[in-house]
């Protein structure tokens, strides 16, 4: 049943949230966010691996804010990450071993994904080879370019818009060819789906 592997991009620089020890580190209800992350997939009965691609030289137990000596999962594994986000996937990507099939990238700062949208986006990947789970863009959006002050060039839709969230499932062998044939440069790519 362990068919999913779970890489969570942990190597940020947390430069927008502004906290001293980075957001991954800050307590929720007296426990780290990415522990609290961590938990959320780690043992699920369908989940083989979970991959934490951390900073450079970071110890398992830095990027966890634990002490050096804790012992950790066996399902639990580090590698280091890249200078982007989708460098750190694809790094902690080829990690995986090639038979699990399926791989969730999730976004470890966010750590109050419940069980039910875990699920359901595994059994939509299933269905349709790919899933992520989306809310509708509630605000209006426009469209300038440079940065403010600058001309409205136009607004968008918002009825065509959808904030992209995480869990994003997909097949091991999808992601990694997807990488492989991207045209766009590994800093450009801000989501996982979008390299499919």
């Amino acid at each position: 049943m362990n068919e999913y592997a779970v890489i969570l991009p942990a190597a940020g620089k947390s430069l927008r949230f502004g906290g001293q020890r980075g957001k991954l580190l800050e307590l929720l209800a007296g426990v780290p966010v990415i522990q609290r992350t961590i938990a959320a997939f780690i043992e699920r009965a369908d989940v083989a691996q979970l991959i934490v691609a951390t900073g450079v030289g970071q110890s398992p137990g830095d990027a966890l804010g634990l002490p050096a000596n804790v012992p950790l999962h066996p399902k639990l594994r580090f590698t280091p990450g890249g200078d982007n986000r989708a460098q750190s996937v694809l790094l902690a990507l080829k990690q995986v071993p090639r038979e699990i099939e399926w791989v969730a990238v999730h976004d470890a700062a966010r750590p109050l994904v419940s069980q039910d949208l875990i699920d359901r986006a595994f059994a939509s990947a299933k269905q349709y080879g790919a899933a992520v789970p989306a809310l509708p863009v509630s605000l209006t959006v426009k469209q300038a370019q440079g940065p403010l002050p600058a001309r409205v060039e136009r607004t968008l839709p918002r009825h065509t818009l959808w904030a992209m969230q995480t869990p994003q499932v997909m097949r091991r062998a999808d992601l990694l060819d997807a990488f492989d044939r991207s045209p766009l440069p590994l800093y450009q790519v801000t989501d996982d789906v979008q390299l499919l």
